[in-house]
């Protein structure tokens, strides 16, 4: 069989800042302001933190305005409320996300609900979730967006395939396998969501023409796992020690590289794969949220081009 290919992250990650870039300076050279971003982050997670600033940094490449609103960990729940309801109110920031996870005496939930569904770009709120599954959602959650991204510009045909998603998270698998199975061009596939439960689980997997995987498990899909010719997505990501290494650690994915790469007709690396689209859709769903609140501020706007929030649109406007 030959090589696979490899579905490269960055260059995607990079081709959709480059188009973001362009549609924040078209407004800006029309006279609007930029598009605005705004991040709660609670206590000092490393890993929190250092996605937050990589957020500020590629905001602020890409022309989005970014603000982060640090709070202890010490924080209640009806203080993180009051922060909320003053971004809810705030004209002019279009969207934010509340960075995970967060303190355990405040609940995930509750803060869910409280969030603007127009503001949501990381598709948090309920209301969010159920346009979802309806198909009329503005925002889709960050990573399997990214997933369907990486799809979507590699020119992988979803339509009729079988696609099989391991992994039932509400951040990840569950929103994914909605989005893959959306009557649309680049969605339109037969969807079996799998799980650690799910029994014959290899012989479910190797239906797939398309294998979604996003079970948190370090290289626990081997090539039992996967049929000939298949599209493989790998959504995880580990540090695990390597002594082999200078810095004693490698970084993985859910699926064992190595292992299942030659069966595939198409594979995403772990560096390099989904995790670095995962922001450049954060910041798409910035721009989305711009439209929202532009046509609801100025209904009478003389196109109904939605090029605001569609980065493949060439319209001048």
């Amino acid at each position: 069989m030959s090589k696979p290919q490899i579905l490269d992250g960055k260059q995607i990650a990079k081709d959709i800042y480059k188009e973001i870039a362009e549609k924040v300076e078209k407004l800006i050279d029309a006279g609007k302001r930029a598009p605005h971003l705004a991040v709660i982050f609670v206590g000092d997670d490393g890993a929190s933190k250092t996605y937050v600033e990589s957020i500020q940094k590629k905001s602020q490449e890409v022309g989005i305005t970014s603000s982060v609103y640090h709070y202890p960990s010490t924080i209640t729940q009806e203080e993180l409320f009051e922060s909320i309801d003053f971004l809810n109110q705030d004209s002019e920031v279009d969207g934010y996300i509340i960075q995970l996870p967060l303190p355990k005496h405040i609940s995930t939930e509750e803060v869910a609900q409280r969030v603007d569904p127009e503001k949501d770009i990381d598709c948090f709120n309920p209301i969010n979730i159920g346009n979802l599954v309806l198909g009329t959602n503005n925002f889709s959650p960050a990573t399997p967006m990214a997933c369907m991204e990486i799809i979507k510009r590699s020119n992988i045909d979803t339509v009729g395939k079988k696609a099989v998603v391991i992994g039932r998270s509400n951040i990840v698998g569950k929103p994914l396998a909605l989005l893959l199975a959306q009557n649309k061009d680049d969605a339109n596939a037969t969807v079996t969501l799998a799980h650690s439960k799910t029994q014959n689980l290899p012989e479910i997997a190797r239906e797939a023409d398309i294998l979604l995987v996003a079970m948190g498990k370090p290289e626990m899909i081997g090539k039992e796992y996967v049929k000939e010719g298949a599209v493989v997505i790998d959504v995880g990501i580990h540090r695990v020690k390597d002594e082999t290494t200078t810095k004693g650690y490698r970084i993985c994915g859910d699926v064992n590289y190595n292992e299942v790469a030659p069966l595939t007709s198409a594979i995403t690396p772990v560096p390099g794969g989904v995790g670095s689209v995962t922001m450049s859709c954060l910041l798409l769903n910035t721009l989305r949220a711009y439209k929202i609140f532009e046509d609801r501020s100025y209904p009478m706007a003389e196109t109904g081009c939605d090029c605001i929030s569609d980065p493949h649109c060439d319209c001048p406007e």
